[in-house]
C-alpha cells in the first residue's frame, strides 16, 4: 500500500502562486509515473501533469505554461508549482501514483482562487 500526503492547498488571489507538495511512501522510481489531479465541484476529476521516473512530464492543455510539476531527487517528494492562477482552477488536487495501472491516492488539498 502506498501512502501519499499532499500539502500547501489554500485560498489565493487571481494571478497568485500556490506550490503544492505530494510526499510519498514509496519512490516515483518504482512506480510508471506519479501525478496530480484535481477534481471542481459538480465535475470529473481531471488529470493536471504527470513526471515520470525519467523525468519526462505532461500536463493538461489548460495548465501549460502555468503550471510545473517536479519531484525531489529521491523520487519521494512530488511538487506542483502553480502561477497565473485562475477562480477556474479551484479544485481539491489530488496526488496520485501509478503502478502500471494500480493508482493510489493522497486525501486531495483544497485550492480555491477568488478574490
Amino acid at each position: 500500500q502506498v501512502r501519499l500526503v499532499e500539502s500547501g492547498g489554500g485560498l489565493v488571489h487571481p494571478g497568485g502562486s500556490l506550490r503544492l507538495s505530494c510526499v510519498a511512501s514509496e519512490s516515483l522510481f518504482t512506480a510508471n509515473a506519479m501525478g496530480w489531479y484535481r477534481q471542481a465541484p459538480g465535475k470529473q476529476r481531471e488529470l493536471v501533469a504527470l513526471i515520470m521516473g525519467d523525468g519526462r512530464t505532461n500536463s493538461a492543455d489548460s495548465v501549460t505554461g502555468r503550471f510545473t510539476i517536479s519531484r525531489d531527487e529521491a523520487g519521494l517528494t512530488v511538487y506542483l508549482q502553480m502561477n497565473s492562477l485562475k477562480p477556474e482552477d479551484t479544485a481539491l488536487y489530488y496526488c496520485n501514483q501509478d503502478h502500471i495501472g494500480i493508482h493510489y491516492w493522497g486525501q486531495g488539498t483544497q485550492v480555491t482562487v477568488s478574490s
